[in-house]
């Protein structure tokens, strides 16, 4: 019977652990003692529905959950839940993808749904359309209720203007409300951009770079936003050049640039940062910082933060955004710490953090294991200490986190500037005394007397 039980548990995960779970609190409450038939037909979909998930690769961690959240699927057939999740399976999209795709909208396994997109999906497939961009069009198809003509139009129309199969499918999967741009308002952007001196035969990387481009409105965006900076004193030459290299500049909002302006010109920094980050111009400066804050926001800081981490730590313009990402998922995945203590310790962001923040964390952290520390250390513990500092502190006192944290080099000798024996050839010649030079000596001494 034991064992009976356990083949019956490797095979359903943790449904049969909730089911256990929902049994005992029925039993102890006298007035649900006894399961209905609709509870159990209930709890045997349930069952069904959470193995099948499974074997198509849904990981069971956050299969409870997911099936608290959708109980309409349920009520799906699960024979045609069955032939959704093969339809899906067929048109190539990664496994993670496509569990991404229905943890986000459910509704794709309505087999009514993909009935509708099976063909012109798979049509689109075999003519390289990426398995991403399949991915981002069933995505908002489901939610706004899209239908396959909207997407043979959209294709159509940018296939129409020459633009190549990897084009079409970065676009596609970056920017899925193309679908709801018609070909007149696509045209006016093309227009647009040739008219600010954007060859014709760069419009395809132009898109290919910034494809968000075809959803900002030209006449109440694009426009007025040209106007603005022409306002703040910028060339006309100059604003092409920056659109030409950084396509991403059209997307910033109307006042975005004087405010990240205004941040710079107040910074209260070293000179040789401020030099450092008006290398390359005030309007490429204040671009950096628009990045800066953007990627800041995506990890949950609301905008007044953000701006207030770049102002208190300048150098965080002049890192790479894919640095500050590292850091900030170390700070949030390794360390636990949440997003919003970067607006109390802004410094964060500011140190190096192969060198100077995972040393430091796996020392603390050491010592937190061991019972070493007499209370806990927040994030303002762990980065604002000097080097020299936090060493004395945390790592001198104890010879096993010299390995961890890495011996310091106080000792070590410096690299000469020069190479070895030079000094004799710089030495100057020494000066031999002659008879003449005494006699003269003893006269002058004997004149004195």
């Amino acid at each position: 019977m034991a064992s009976k039980l356990k083949t019956f548990t490797n095979l359903h995960g943790y449904t049969i652990t909730t089911l256990l779970h929902q049994s005992r609190s029925l039993s102890s409450n006298p007035s649900s003692r006894i399961l209905t038939p609709i509870n159990q037909s209930h709890y045997r979909k349930r069952i069904l529905l959470a193995t099948l998930l499974q074997r198509y690769g849904f990981p069971p961690s956050s299969l409870q959950h997911f099936l608290s959240r959708n109980n309409h699927l349920l009520n799906l057939d699960l024979v045609e839940t069955e032939t959704s999740l093969g339809i899906l399976l067929s048109l190539k999209i990664p496994q993670k993808s496509l569990i991404s795709l229905i943890c986000d909208c459910p509704n794709v396994l309505r087999s009514e749904f993909l009935r509708k997109w099976r063909v012109p999906l798979f049509d689109c497939g075999k003519h390289g359309v990426s398995s991403s961009a399949i991915k981002s069009v069933l995505e908002h198809s489901s939610r706004i209720g899209i239908g396959p003509d909207k997407f043979y139009e959209c294709i159509r129309v940018l296939k129409g203007l020459g633009f190549c199969d990897s084009t079409v499918s970065r676009i596609l999967s970056s920017f899925p409300g193309v679908l709801l741009v018609n070909e007149i308002e696509i045209h006016k952007k093309i227009e647009f951009l040739v008219g600010i001196d954007i060859p014709r035969d760069n419009i395809e990387r132009f898109f290919h770079v910034f494809p968000e481009v075809l959803g900002i409105g030209t006449e109440t965006r694009l426009k007025p936003l040209l106007d603005e900076f022409i306002k703040m004193g910028f060339s006309k030459d100059d604003i092409k050049k920056e659109i030409a290299r950084e396509p991403r500049v059209l997307g910033l909002e109307l006042g975005e640039l004087p405010r990240c302006l205004e941040l710079i010109n107040t910074l209260k920094c070293r000179e040789v940062i401020r030099i450092s980050i008006l290398s390359e111009g005030a309007f490429r400066a204040g671009f950096k910082v628009k990045l800066r804050v953007d990627c800041l926001c995506k990890y949950g800081l609301i905008h007044r933060d953000a701006f207030k981490v770049v102002w208190k730590e300048p150098r965080v313009i002049l890192y790479e955004i894919e640095d500050i990402e590292k850091k900030i998922e170390f700070l949030t995945n390794r360390m636990g710490f949440h997003i919003n203590c970067l607006a109390d310790v802004p410094e964060y962001l500011g140190v190096n953090l192969q060198k100077q923040i995972v040393p430091r964390y796996n020392v603390i952290d050491y010592l937190k294991l061991k019972g070493g520390l007499g209370c806990d250390i927040g994030l303002k513990g762990l980065i604002k200490p000097s080097m020299k500092r936090f060493y004395n502190l945390y790592v001198k006192p104890y010879p096993e986190c010299e390995r961890i944290f890495g011996k310091r080099k106080e000792n070590a000798r410096v690299n000469k500037r020069h190479p070895a024996g030079l000094w004799k050839l710089m030495k100057p010649s020494s000066h031999l005394t002659t008879k003449e030079d005494v006699v003269n000596m003893k006269s002058f001494i004997e004149s004195l007397a």
